[in-house]
């Protein structure tokens, strides 16, 4: 890497902002221990935060010297985060199978604290782990840049991936921008942007419940399970189980986790293909949008949610995880949902 310095520990940057109170400044590090050896395609010029090569299986982002969270990618059924650190420094996501914490239920192996997959993608499993499931392969990463995001600054990651089914045919491909931040209120954030190529023929993304892009809480964030004090309310008002395949714009889980009262919640943005999208949300702590299952959601002709993309087209989603302290009216969901709503 000619040219680029490596070093564990960098201050990203130092701004001053304005604000309705006034003037206040922001120190933002963000230090990225990057487990893979890759060179990004980024302008160099922008290109002033380091990195700091380890391996080629994961990375590990890093707020102001805290750990946010780990991108797993390689040697992996799909890629996934775990951990994943929230506001006050909480961790969010159920350890098991990765790790286990008292508490915890060990039933659906894969979901892997916080990750992307669909059940069916021309008939091809691409959401479990059983012997006929297709896996998501890395290929590589091709940029990194830094933005301005909501006048804070963030780091975003393009990453391509092959989705291959059991037999070793590639079914699609998928690019994914990651971008990680924090917000004014010591939130956290991460946009999860997700475009799906019909690269190799025509894609059926199948009608099925079992999907998409998804996130396993935290025991004690759970609304029902031994050690469950959570509750789940959506943007329509619905809460817990009611909210389960509903259309919304947001949903928000929260719960206590060691002693804090934190929260997730998941938008999906108005230029999403059916947006508002549905959820296939649990009270044992499975948090999904999923805009496919219309038959299991809503009772309709198997097929009715079937989505298609011909061959040579593509399909992009947004979406962003927010990461806060407090129940949701103290997060002021609604509101940052507004403003994520004129993110670009």
């Amino acid at each position: 890497m000619k040219g680029r310095r490596l070093a564990r520990n960098k201050e990203l940057s130092f701004f001053r902002r304005s604000t309705s109170s006034g003037v206040v400044s922001c120190r933002i590090g963000f230090v990225f221990l990057l487990l893979f050896a890759v060179g990004f395609a980024a302008d160099p010029a922008e290109n002033n935060h380091e990195l700091t090569t380890f391996g080629d299986e994961k990375y590990r982002v890093e707020i102001n010297g805290e750990l946010f969270l780990q991108y797993h990618y390689r040697n992996v059924s799909r890629p996934f985060f775990y951990p994943v650190i929230g506001a006050g420094g909480i961790p969010v996501t159920r350890n098991w199978p990765m790790g286990f914490k008292e508490g915890e239920a060990k039933d659906h192996p894969h979901h892997r604290s916080l990750w992307y997959a669909h059940g069916s993608i021309n008939g091809h499993d691409f959401w479990s782990e059983s012997d006929r499931a297709g896996k998501t392969r890395h290929v590589k990463f091709r940029q990194t840049k830094k933005i301005l995001r909501d006048g804070l600054l963030s780091i975003t990651f393009v990453h391509d991936n092959e989705l291959v089914a059991k037999d070793g045919t590639i079914v699609a491909t998928d690019t994914r921008t990651m971008t990680y931040g924090e917000s004014d209120g010591g939130a956290r954030t991460l946009d999860f942007d997700i475009t799906i190529h019909a690269s190799h023929g025509r894609l059926v993304i199948g009608d099925t419940k079992e999907g998409s892009m998804a996130i396993r809480l935290a025991a004690t964030m759970r609304v029902e399970g031994q050690v469950a004090q959570g509750q789940i309310i959506n943007s329509r008002g619905f809460t817990d189980d009611a909210t389960w395949g509903k259309r919304a714009e947001w949903v928000d889980y929260y719960g206590p986790v060691e002693g804090q009262l934190v929260g997730v919640a998941i938008f999906d943005h108005p230029s999403n293909p059916r947006h508002p999208t549905w959820w296939h949300v649990r009270q044992y702590g499975l948090f999904a949008a999923n805009p496919f299952g219309v038959h299991d959601f809503e009772g309709k002709e198997k097929g009715t949610g079937n989505f298609v993309i011909e061959e040579g087209k593509s399909a992009t989603w947004k979406y962003r995880f927010y990461f806060h302290e407090g129940g949701h009216d103290a997060a002021d969901i609604a509101t940052q949902y507004e403003a994520f709503k004129q993110a670009e």
